[in-house]
């Protein structure tokens, strides 16, 4: 079958390696096949050499998706197709046991969970080299010291390795879904043609049984051609794993501007020395380019889960529309999940922090992301409320004229006389106003998520 054709925009949307276009479909389908005829022969309901006879055509035969996608178009789907190929491939003693007792779904949906699970297990492994890039960050700037931006404003002092810690859990909580999911959920699907395998008879519930052990899948309680919640459990730790990446990326893309400086991608480039983040117009530019490939893949989720759980409304035993909906999308969400996942590997583990821009822009605010702290030096004297309106008049005024917080305090007659008379020195103020002074449980908080990380490795 050949190699996935590479596609003009693959190198940013294709970039986690785990197959999800026609080929990769098509092996899955053939593999769940191959399975079948196998699991039949073990059941003693296919002649001996039949399981082998199917397996050796299902990975020999030249079957071409394109020819089969052409004639799907005579049935809804590219089973039947694919069944007249394969039986044709076959020894003659052997056809009759190509696709005995399924039904189009059962193999489409099988294989659906195949390429889930190796696009799954390709995803936990970027999502934890993601997770190991933040966990190095966080340990070497746990105590680096930069502005907290809330509302995308100057709130209170923060440290990068808090930062980083953040961006470590949000991968490890998603990683950890991945993991219940793929082993949990990842089920054979195998019903007949309305879920009763009326064909099979009483050997029905051993053939399941036997195909989930071939293939390595969940054995189900009953066939679920319309109880799409499997499909929705993917799609939602999906979801989650693009959640936590778009996060990461965001960030960086907002630290990487050049107004704030702190944080950049270190860039790399092409086998022929072409140079990361260029502009084709502004040779200046340096854009943080895996960062913008991640938000360029999670943008694209929500809409991809949207339609997967809308189609999980299927009426009575099979769906008419509904399922045929979700090929494509959960083929796509697998695939630009995987891609971010795979971007965030490379972000993560190649991030370049500036400290010293860090405490410049702290240092550049005056003062101001200390007001909190100045105010709660006040309360005893004065009380919260009264506290919290005299800083904020202060800061007020420091923005208004261009001054820092310090001076504005100890500068404006009416504000020195308040703390004058709450009895508070301007040494009092000068410790207030010191960012390393008002972290709270930044570090603490940097530690848990490292130790915890660490647990998940024992």
């Amino acid at each position: 079958m050949g190699a996935e054709h590479l596609g003009l925009f693959d190198g940013i949307f294709s970039r986690g390696g785990a197959g999800t276009g026609s080929h990769a479909w098509l092996r899955a389908m053939l593999d769940t096949e191959a399975a079948l005829a196998r699991a039949l022969e073990r059941a003693g309901l296919a002649p001996g050499g039949a399981g082998a006879a199917v397996t050796d055509a299902a990975a020999t035969a030249p079957f071409d998706p394109g020819a089969l996608g052409r004639r799907a178009a005579l049935s809804g789907n590219p089973v039947p197709a694919l069944v007249a190929e394969l039986r044709k491939a076959v020894p003659p003693d052997a056809a009759d046991t190509v696709h005995r007792g399924a039904t189009s779904q059962d193999i489409i949906d099988t294989a659906a969970m195949l390429l889930a699970r190796a696009a799954l297990d390709r995803l936990a492994d970027d999502l934890a080299a993601a997770a190991d890039g933040c966990a190095v960050l966080a340990a070497a700037h746990r105590d680096t010291m930069m502005i907290g931006r809330t509302l995308l404003q100057p709130a209170v002092p923060v440290t990068f390795g808090l930062v980083a810690a953040g961006w470590l859990t949000g991968l490890d909580e998603a990683a950890d879904a991945v993991a219940r999911v793929r082993a949990a959920r990842l089920a054979v699907q195998f019903g007949g043609a309305a879920g009763t395998l009326a064909s099979l008879g009483a050997d029905g519930p051993a053939v399941a049984s036997l195909l989930a052990q071939e293939l390595g899948l969940a054995l189900p309680v009953l066939p679920w051609h319309a109880d799409r919640s499997r499909i929705i459990d993917v799609a939602a730790v999906c979801a989650g794993a693009a959640a936590a990446l778009s996060k990461i990326a965001r960030d960086v893309t907002l630290y990487a501007q050049a107004e704030v400086g702190e944080l950049r991608e270190s860039g790399g480039g092409s086998a022929a020395g072409e140079r990361r983040g260029g502009s084709s117009a502004m040779p200046h530019k340096q854009n943080p380019v895996a960062a913008i490939a991640i938000l360029g893949c999670t943008r694209r989720v929500p809409g991809l889960v949207a339609t997967l759980v809308a189609a999980a409304e299927q009426e009575h035993q099979r769906a008419a529309g509904a399922w045929h909906a979700e090929w494509e999308p959960f083929a796509d969400l697998l695939r630009v999940t995987g891609s971010a996942a795979a971007w965030g590997a490379e972000v993560t583990g190649g991030l370049i922090v500036d400290p010293a821009r860090m405490r410049a822009n702290l240092d550049a605010t005056g003062g101001l992301p200390l007001a909190e702290r100045v105010a709660g030096l006040l309360v005893p004297a004065l009380g919260r409320a009264q506290a919290h309106d005299l800083v904020a008049r202060a800061s007020a005024h420091a923005v208004a004229v261009g001054v820092t917080l310090r001076e504005s305090l100890l500068g404006v007659p009416e504000l020195a006389g308040w703390l004058d008379g709450a009895g508070i020195t301007s040494a009092q103020i000068d410790e207030a106003l010191d960012p390393a002074g008002y972290l709270g449980s930044a570090g603490a908080f940097t530690d848990a998520a490292l130790d915890a990380h660490a647990r998940r490795q024992e």
